[in-house]
């Protein structure tokens, strides 16, 4: 964990989006005493960080100024792109040699290009992106997947140990939104595959508490089983604070990379039409353990009918 005296090295740390995880995030690094200046396009997200102590810029090009540090936590790489070349390029304003951390979830390949474009600015491109969850992103111990140079790496290293419990540098950059792009498919496929089961045992007259139990003592078990089914799932709150959209849409960044590197992934496809389908059905709004909700009415489409 890092502490006020490792934060020395930095003069500004601009932070854009603070949104339902950008927000703890950035609270986390202001109250461990970094130099921590948030923007977001929403007046709303701005006076939340403003009402934790935070100091909020008005702009973005104010929020950049002479930092040496920007950290970006938006939707994808488009939003990433726009906030940071379109119209009026923000990071001009930065400090020169300044380190972009990206911990949005982007698309690989189009943060290697992003990397290029920003290296011709004189502007290092680290990819960063997390995983855990709003809850994990309040107590600072997300998981963070982190590509680029590792001497870039290690100068941000006491923001990424302040924001994250494991910390894993995974390779060039993009090599950290491949990881985060290829971890969503996995936990989908878990989340999917747990929604069924639990649906199909209760139908047959099993417990679903009981079941999670069963789940989490043998081999069934997955994150899903851990953390979702008893809080969010079982109870159908769906109330884990991640959108079913975000999650299709990482599920499209993994099949594309599958895609670019021509290897065969038929699970893949396959669960992005059920992903979409809900996404239409409920909206790219609904939380991600929606899917639930949609995989019980959803069965007349795939040839049973309740």
């Amino acid at each position: 964990m890092a502490n006020s005296s490792d934060f020395a090295r930095f003069k500004r740390i601009a932070f854009f989006g603070l949104g339902k995880m950008g927000l703890p995030m950035a609270r986390q690094l202001h109250e461990a005493g970094a130099p921590v200046v948030g923007f977001d396009s929403a007046e709303t997200a701005r006076v939340a960080f403003a009402d934790a102590g935070g100091t909020v810029a008005a702009s973005a090009r104010e929020a950049t100024a002479g930092a040496d540090v920007l950290i970006t936590m938006l939707p994808d790489g488009k939003s990433v792109r726009a906030a940071l070349l379109e119209g009026e390029p923000v990071v001009a304003h930065c400090a020169p040699d300044a380190i972009v951390l990206d911990m949005s979830s982007s698309a690989p390949v189009e943060t290697r290009e992003f990397a290029d474009e920003l290296a011709q600015r004189g502007i290092r491109l680290l990819d960063a992106p997390v995983s855990g969850g709003v809850k994990r992103a309040v107590d600072g111990s997300l998981a963070i997947m982190v590509g680029g140079p590792p001497e870039a790496v290690a100068k941000v290293r006491p923001l990424l140990e302040t924001m994250g419990k494991s910390i894993f540098e995974t390779g060039a950059v993009g090599s950290g939104h491949a990881m985060k792009a290829l971890n969503n498919y996995v936990s989908a496929a878990g989340l999917t595959a747990a929604c069924e089961a639990l649906q199909i045992g209760e139908k047959f007259g099993l417990d679903p508490m009981l079941m999670t139990d069963v789940l989490n003592a043998s081999t069934g078990r997955n994150n899903s089983t851990e953390v979702k089914l008893k809080p969010f799932v079982i109870p159908k709150n769906y109330a884990s604070g991640f959108s079913l959209g975000l999650m299709t849409k990482d599920l499209r960044t993994a099949d594309d990379l599958a895609r670019y590197l021509d290897v065969p992934a038929p699970f893949s496809q396959a669960l992005i039409e059920i992903w979409q389908d809900a996404a239409d059905a409920l909206s790219a709004a609904a939380d991600h353990t929606a899917i639930d909700e949609y995989l019980a009415t959803a069965r007349k489409r795939y040839g049973r009918v309740q």
